[in-house]
C-alpha cells in the first residue's frame, strides 16, 4: 500500500497515510525515546478510560470505598471482623455520625504494619508462607517490569513486523508492544533472547531464597512451639484380627512387646457415622437454642414453625427448641449405646518421644506390608473423620472415581471456554447470530461483550470449581482437612492451567487437531502462534479475575454484605450462630500461582501484563494480610507445606516459558537463538534437581538431630507428664466425646454424651 504512493507528493497522499508516515519519521528520530514514552503514557490512559477497563476500576473503588464505611458498623463486624468479635475485641458503633459515614482507611496502615513475628503469633506458620508467596510474586514481577517496561517495550514499539496502523493506536495498542511487532530476523530478538535467561536467572535465585527461608523458618517454628499431640502420635492402619482379642486388644499387644519403652498409649477408631449425623443436627438446634436466650427478647421467642420461619403457626420457640434437643438426646444414646464396640482396624498410637513416633511412621511394622500400616497423625483438630471405616477396596474405588470426575469436570469445562472464546470475536458473533448485527455495531456493546463479559462469564463458571475439587479430594482416604484442603489446591491449580490457560490459547482449530500433539518437535511451534494471541484475554482475566474478584469477594465479601444489609432492612431475625471462618488455602493459592505462571508466560511476548500484575499482587498485600489478621482464624496448621506447590508450579512456569521462547525464536527466524535457548529448560531442570534435594526433605519430615533436641528439651520441662496424660484422651473421636446439653434448665447439668474410655 505504501509503495504505491511513494512517487507521490504530501498533497496527494491520503490523510492516514500521511500520519502513519510522520509518526513513523518520529520513531526513528533522535526525539523516538521521548516519543515513545508520551504513545505509552497515552496508552496506559487510553486502557483506564477505556469501557471495560473502566468499570472494573470503578467496581475496585467502590467497593473499596464501602467496605471502608461500613467495616466501622457494627452489624457488619461478623463478616468483617468475626475474628475479633470472637475473641472480644471489637468495639464498633452503630450511630449515625457525619463521621462515621466517611470512608476510614486506616485499616490499610492496621494491615501493613504488623510484622511478620507478630503475622505469625496471630495467624500461624501457613499464613506467614501465604504472605511470603505473594511478597515472592512482587519482587520476580518487579524485576520482570523493569525489564520488560524499559527494555522489551521499546523495541517492541520500533517494530515494523505488523504494519500497525498508529492512527488507530488504542485499538492496535497491544500487538504494537508485543514480540509480535519485532522484524522476522531482526537483531533486536537478541535482546529477547538476553531478557529470558536474565528473568529465569532471577526467578532460580528468589526461589532458591524463599526455599532456604522458610525452611530454616519452618525449623525455627519446630524448636519454638509447645509440644504437639501429633508430634508423638502415628496414625495405624490395616490392624489384624486376632481370634478371641479385640482390635484395642492387638494394639496394646503388639506395641508393648516391640515399643516397650516408648509406647505410651492408643485410641481406637469407631465407626461414627451415623452418629455424627445426629450429633450436628443436635448442635446446630443447640446453637439456636442459645443464641434464642442470648437476646433476651420474648417478642422474637415466637414465630412460625414452617419452612424457614415463613409458613404454619406461631409457636413460642424456646419450648419447641427445647423438646426438640430432648429428643434428639435420647436419640443419640441410643446409637452411642450400640456403636460403642464397633471398632475399625485403625488407632492413634502415642509415644513417649517425638524421634519414637518418626521411627514408627517410617519402617514396616509387620512381616505383611499390607498390615500395620503406619503415617504420621495429624493434630487432634484436623482430623477428618468420615473416612477411617473405608476399606482398603473402597478407597481405591473412590480414588479412581476420582480421577474419572477430575476427566470429566476437565471436558465439560470446555463448554463454557468456548463460549467465552466466541464473545472474544464480534465477527464469529455476527456469523452465529446474524439477527444481533445491528446491536452489535453499537461501540459500548461492543466493548462489553468482548472485552468484560468473557472474563466474568468465566469467572462465574470457575467460582464453582474449588468447592467441587474440595469434595472430590475429601473422598480420597485423606485423614487430615489439611491434607484435603492441599490435595483439592493442587487439583484446583492444575484445573486452571489445563482449562483456561490451555484450553484459551488453543480454542483455535489445534484445539481440535489432536495429532499435532503427537509430534512433540511441533509443541513449541504450536505454542509460539496460539499463546501471544491471547495476550490481551488474559489481561483483562487479571483485571477482572485479579483486581475486581479480590476486592468484592475477599475483602468487601459481596454476598455476605448484601445479606446482612436485606436483613438490616427488613427487620428479618436470625437465631443462627456465627463462627470464624478459616483461609481457603485451597481456593487463593492456585489464584496466585495462575497469574504467576500468566506472568512468566507473557513477560517477553507482551509485557503489558506486568503492570496489572503488580496492581494485584499489591492489592493482595495488603487485603490478604487484613483478612488474616482480621477475619479468618487457623483450623489447622502444616507448617508451611504449601510451599512446595508453589515451588513446583513455578518450576514449570519457567520450562513453559522456555518452550514458547524456542518456538517463537524460531518462527520469527533467528535459529541460533532458537538453538541456544534449548539448555534454559535444561538447566532449569537441573536446579530444580538440587533444590529438591537440598529442601524438600525438610518439608516431609523433621530430622533426627531436630527430634532429638526437642525432646531431650521436654524431658526438662514440667508439665510434660500432663501432656503425656492428655495424649491418651485427646484422639478419641469427638463425637464419643460431645459434652452438648440441652436447653432445659431442670436437666442444664445433664451430659448429651458422656466420655467413652477406649
Amino acid at each position: 500500500m505504501r509503495e504505491q504512493y511513494k512517487h507521490l507528493d504530501a498533497s496527494e497522499i491520503p490523510q492516514t497515510l500521511l500520519v502513519q508516515r510522520n509518526i513513523q519519521e518520529q520513531i526513528h528520530s533522535e526525539d523516538s525515546i521521548n516519543f515513545y514514552f508520551i504513545v505509552l503514557a497515552k496508552l496506559m490512559f487510553d486502557w483506564i478510560i477505556n469501557f471495560e477497563m473502566g468499570i472494573n476500576v470503578a467496581l475496585c473503588l467502590l467497593f473499596l470505598v464501602l467496605y471502608s464505611i461500613l467495616k466501622r458498623k457494627q452489624i457488619y463486624a461478623n463478616i468483617y471482623l468475626p475474628r475479633l468479635v470472637s475473641e472480644g475485641i471489637s468495639q464498633l458503633g452503630d450511630g449515625y455520625s457525619f463521621e462515621r459515614i466517611l470512608p476510614y482507611v486506616n485499616w490499610v496502615k492496621g494491615a501493613w504494619h504488623p510484622s511478620e513475628e507478630e503475622l505469625l503469633a496471630n495467624s500461624g506458620f501457613d499464613a506467614v508462607v501465604f504472605m511470603r508467596i505473594i511478597t515472592f510474586g512482587l519482587r520476580v514481577f518487579g524485576v520482570a517490569a523493569i525489564i520488560g517496561i524499559c527494555v522489551l517495550l521499546p523495541f517492541n514499539y520500533m517494530g515494523n513486523q505488523l504494519n500497525i496502523d498508529f492512527t488507530d493506536l488504542p485499538n492496535k495498542s497491544l500487538e504494537s508492544f508485543s514480540i509480535s511487532n519485532v522484524d522476522d530476523g531482526s537483531n533486536r530478538l537478541w535482546v529477547h533472547f538476553c531478557a529470558v535467561y536474565v528473568f529465569s536467572a532471577v526467578v532460580c535465585y528468589y526461589l532458591y531464597s524463599e526455599y532456604d527461608y522458610i525452611s530454616c523458618k519452618r525449623i525455627g517454628y519446630f524448636y519454638s512451639s509447645k509440644p504437639q499431640p501429633h508430634q508423638f502420635t502415628v496414625l495405624v492402619r490395616s490392624i489384624p484380627k486376632s481370634s478371641g482379642s479385640s482390635f484395642s486388644e492387638s494394639v496394646e499387644s503388639f506395641f508393648t512387646e516391640y515399643y516397650s519403652s516408648t509406647y505410651l498409649s492408643h485410641s481406637m477408631v469407631r465407626r461414627t457415622s451415623k452418629l455424627k449425623g445426629l450429633i450436628n443436627n443436635a448442635d446446630k438446634l443447640h446453637r439456636r437454642l442459645f443464641h434464642l436466650k442470648s437476646k433476651n427478647d420474648t417478642q422474637q421467642r415466637f414465630g412460625r414453625a414452617g419452612f424457614m420461619g415463613l409458613f404454619g403457626g406461631r409457636v413460642d420457640l424456646l419450648d419447641s427448641y427445647e423438646k426438640k434437643l430432648e429428643d434428639m438426646e435420647d436419640n443419640v444414646r441410643t446409637v452411642r449405646s450400640t456403636i460403642a464396640g464397633k471398632e475399625v482396624p485403625a488407632a492413634f498410637v502415642s509415644f513417649k518421644s517425638r524421634f519414637s513416633a518418626s521411627i514408627a511412621t517410617h519402617i514396616q511394622q509387620g512381616v505383611k506390608p499390607t498390615e500395620w500400616i503406619t503415617e504420621p497423625a495429624p493434630d487432634p483438630q484436623d482430623v477428618y473423620w468420615p473416612f477411617f471405616s473405608a476399606s482398603f477396596f473402597k478407597k481405591w474405588m473412590c480414588n479412581l472415581a476420582v480421577i474419572v470426575a477430575c476427566v470429566l469436570i476437565t471436558i465439560l469445562f470446555l463448554i463454557p471456554v468456548i463460549i467465552v472464546q466466541g464473545l472474544t470475536h464480534l465477527e464469529q458473533l455476527e456469523i452465529w447470530f446474524p439477527f444481533l448485527k445491528g446491536i452489535l455495531s453499537i461501540k459500548i456493546i461492543g466493548q462489553v461483550i468482548t472485552g468484560y463479559l468473557p472474563s466474568l462469564i468465566l469467572e462465574m463458571f470457575l467460582s464453582f470449581v474449588p468447592p467441587v475439587m474440595v469434595v472430590l479430594s475429601s473422598i480420597q482416604g485423606y485423614i487430615a482437612l489439611s491434607q484435603i484442603e492441599k490435595s483439592a489446591c493442587i487439583k484446583v491449580l492444575w484445573f486452571f492451567v489445563w482449562n483456561i490457560f490451555f484450553a484459551n490459547v488453543l480454542s483455535g482449530s489445534a484445539l481440535y487437531r489432536v495429532e499435532v500433539f503427537l509430534e512433540p518437535k511441533r509443541i513449541p511451534e504450536i505454542l509460539a502462534v496460539a499463546v501471544p494471541g491471547q495476550a490481551s484475554f488474559f489481561i483483562a482475566y487479571v483485571v477482572t479475575s485479579g483486581w475486581t474478584k479480590t476486592v468484592s469477594k475477599e475483602l468487601f465479601q459481596l454476598k455476605s454484605a448484601v445479606w446482612i444489609s436485606l436483613k438490616s432492612i427488613f427487620c428479618w431475625s436470625s437465631d443462627e450462630e456465627f463462627e470464624v471462618p478459616s483461609f481457603p488455602y485451597h481456593s487463593e493459592i492456585p489464584r496466585i500461582l495462575f497469574f504467576g505462571l500468566l506472568g512468566v508466560t507473557y513477560f517477553f511476548l507482551a509485557p503489558l501484563i506486568l503492570p496489572f500484575l503488580l496492581g494485584y499482587y499489591c492489592l493482595g498485600y495488603i487485603i490478604y494480610r487484613n483478612q488474616l489478621l482480621n477475619v479468618y482464624a487457623p483450623k489447622f496448621e502444616t507448617a508451611g507445606k504449601f510451599w512446595p506447590v508453589v515451588y513446583d508450579s513455578t518450576i514449570f512456569s519457567l520450562i513453559l516459558m522456555h518452550v514458547i521462547a524456542i518456538g517463537i525464536f524460531g518462527l520469527k527466524k533467528v535459529p541460533l537463538a532458537s538453538s541456544l535457548t534449548i539448555p534454559l529448560p535444561i538447566l532449569t531442570l537441573i536446579f530444580n534437581s538440587y533444590c529438591r534435594r537440598r529442601f524438600l526433605p525438610m518439608f516431609k519430615s523433621y530430622p533426627a538431630e531436630c527430634l532429638i533436641k526437642k525432646d531431650l528439651h521436654d524431658q526438662r520441662d514440667p508439665t510434660i507428664a500432663s501432656f503425656y496424660d492428655k495424649l491418651a484422651t485427646i484422639y478419641q473421636d469427638p463425637a464419643m466425646n460431645s459434652v452438648r446439653c440441652s436447653g432445659n434448665s431442670e436437666r442444664i447439668n445433664s451430659p448429651l454424651l458422656h466420655s467413652v474410655e477406649n
